[in-house]
């Protein structure tokens, strides 16, 4: 378990990253794809990534010294995922090629106590050379191939659950946003424990605190293992599988019917929706509005989660594909 320990301070500092960052997406990615972790959410993509992998010879050596500095379990160099600043990918690789020497020794030598590390990690930041350059363009290479071409749906899945922790704060402020972050965590306060492979404890101190969500994050929430550094908190979102799901020509009222269909685009539209939003906007009963809601979610289309007293919904990347590809509602 690792406890997050807040002050009064850190209780005002508390934010959530808007977007998916891209190299921490990267290193959770590489973890999905070295497991057979989570087949209903990532099997289709770890296929995807495995064929391509066989036929890009780039992409397949740049995979390798990724692999080398990512184990799927233990403890990853946190040089790997610097702050989170808001301006993609190449702004994370400029900050990446700027790790001083001295970081990356100390944390290459803490990765060496759990595997041995091939010769080449030693001129990573060596002066005159260029290990780091080589590295930041594998890195390039493994997110241009594997994960820039699902890019939107992760970046929907994000914008979802970043809808859903905005209306938490705004109703209830920052306690109930950690309240909500059940059940990955446990909100007592003044300490916020979360589900963790190891016994940990972090102090704020009044650093303040970034949750970031993630695509590939899985089952439990990650953290920097430096607790020097800026507090990050990155836990996994609700997902589709990424695949890509299509529609009769004829179009969704035929396969999902009328109200469904409109259900289905309202919440779509409107973002996170309670039951009786979603009821008003479509003009049924609350009644069917709930039947029509269970229907949907048992068939992957919507999501659903508790908000404090309320229970919203969102439409998955399946429900958006289908919209995106089998009506006129415009939301892709």
């Amino acid at each position: 378990m690792l406890r997050i320990h807040f002050t009064s301070t850190d209780l005002q500092n508390i934010r959530v990253a808007r977007q998916p960052d891209p190299l921490w997406e990267l290193v959770c990615s590489v973890c999905r794809l070295e497991t057979g972790q989570g087949p209903l959410d990532f099997g289709h993509w770890r296929r995807a990534a495995r064929e391509r992998l066989s036929q890009d010879a780039a992409a397949g050596r740049a995979l390798g010294p990724l692999r080398t500095l990512i184990p799927a379990a233990g403890y990853i160099p946190d040089f790997l995922t610097p702050p989170v600043t808001g301006g993609g990918l190449a702004a994370g690789l400029e900050e990446l090629r700027g790790t001083p020497r001295t970081r990356l020794t100390r944390e290459l030598t803490r990765l060496a106590e759990a595997r041995p590390l091939p010769a080449w990690t030693t001129s990573l930041g060596r002066p005159g050379g260029d290990g780091l350059r080589s590295l930041t363009v594998a890195l390039g290479t493994y997110f241009r191939t594997l994960l820039e071409p699902y890019w939107p749906h992760i970046r929907t899945a994000v914008g979802n659950d970043v809808d859903v922790r905005s209306r938490a704060l705004l109703d209830g402020g920052t306690q109930a946003l950690l309240a909500g972050m059940g059940p990955l965590a446990r909100w007592r306060a003044p300490v916020l424990e979360v589900d963790y492979p190891t016994e940990r404890d972090l102090h704020l101190e009044g650093r303040g605190l970034l949750l970031v969500p993630s695509y590939f994050c899985w089952r439990r929430p990650t953290a920097l293992a430096d607790p020097g550094l800026d507090p990050v908190l990155v836990y996994p979102v609700e997902k589709a599988p990424l695949t890509v799901a299509r529609s009769t020509d004829d179009g969704l009222e035929r396969l999902l019917g009328r109200t469904r269909t409109a259900v289905l685009a309202e919440v779509a539209d409107g973002g996170p929706r309670s039951t009786s939003e979603v009821a008003r906007a479509v003009g049924i009963a609350l009644p069917s509005a709930s039947y029509q809601i269970g229907v949907l979610r048992d068939g992957g289309l919507l999501a659903s989660h508790r908000d404090g007293k309320y229970v919203l919904h969102t439409a998955t990347l399946l429900g958006l594909r289908l919209l995106g590809t089998g009506s006129s509602s415009g939301a892709g």
